[in-house]
């Protein structure tokens, strides 16, 4: 894997997260209020900071053939809920993520909650609000940006492209004080669910002992495959009518 795929592998994962963290905080703001809203995102980077500086220093420590089987395996369980979900949607089993929709939801709910001050924050609720939500979702980025800058031996390269996918969802976000609607984020989760899943299944393997064929190059070859294989998997289940499904468990969703 060079260092042109691991860039974009970990800024399309992470600019995915980014979205997500950057509707929760554009809610906080507009609902309720902005100082609270960007109390939180500082006390969440504080505490995504913290976690980094514990957890960096100890990937580095564990022999790489038992950080490509860990790596592989939580890679493998990531990638594969990704895979699943995409493949749902694009198959018209599950609802299409709508980041407008939940900005909606979000204002809403922030509009009907009472406003509290604690300490020096004017509202509680808009700063819990933000800060629950950078850091659920900076620490699935940390998570990726680790494991993979740490499998690679780059964390620097890993971490600038992490950096880089927020600093652009933020941009963008912060230009339209609205939900990144047009981000095609559903395409792109199938697409780091595909990354996901096969570098997944090659560091697992090699983690366990394996010899890929071609070392690294056989992921010019895994990629394709897990893409055709769920790409597949949506087109069968759009050509299935739900009522097939239904009967047919294999085909039915699991919640």
């Amino acid at each position: 894997m060079n260092g042109g795929a691991l860039f974009v592998a970990v800024f399309l994962a992470c600019a995915v997260e980014a979205v997500e963290a950057t509707t929760i905080v554009l809610a906080a703001g507009t609902a309720r209020d902005w100082r609270s809203a960007l109390w939180g995102v500082a006390g969440g980077v504080v505490l995504l900071a913290i976690v980094v500086g514990a957890l960096g220093p100890a990937v580095t420590v564990i022999p790489l053939h038992w950080l490509r089987l860990l790596v592989g395996g939580l890679l493998l369980v990531f990638g594969l809920q990704w895979l699943r979900k995409a493949i749902l949607r694009a198959g018209g089993r599950k609802a299409l993520h709508d980041e407008a929709k939940l900005y909606l939801e979000h204002v809403a709910a922030a509009r009907s909650a009472a406003t509290r001050r604690r300490g020096g924050i004017p509202d509680w609720y808009a700063f819990t609000l933000s800060f629950k939500g950078v850091v659920l979702e900076g620490l699935e980025v940390v998570f990726i940006t680790l494991t993979f800058g740490s499998n690679q031996h780059d964390i620097p390269l890993a971490a600038l492209a992490a950096g880089a996918a927020i600093v652009a969802v933020v941009v963008a976000g912060v230009a339209v004080r609205a939900p990144l609607a047009r981000v095609p984020e559903n395409t792109m989760k199938f697409v780091v669910g595909v990354m996901l899943t096969s570098f997944g299944m090659f560091w697992g393997a090699e983690g366990a002992g394996a010899h890929w064929p071609g070392s690294d190059a056989a992921l010019a070859v895994v990629v394709p495959i897990v893409a055709v294989f769920g790409a597949g998997l949506s087109a069968f289940l759009r050509r299935t009518p739900p009522a097939a499904a239904q009967a047919d468990p294999a085909l039915a969703e699991v919640p």
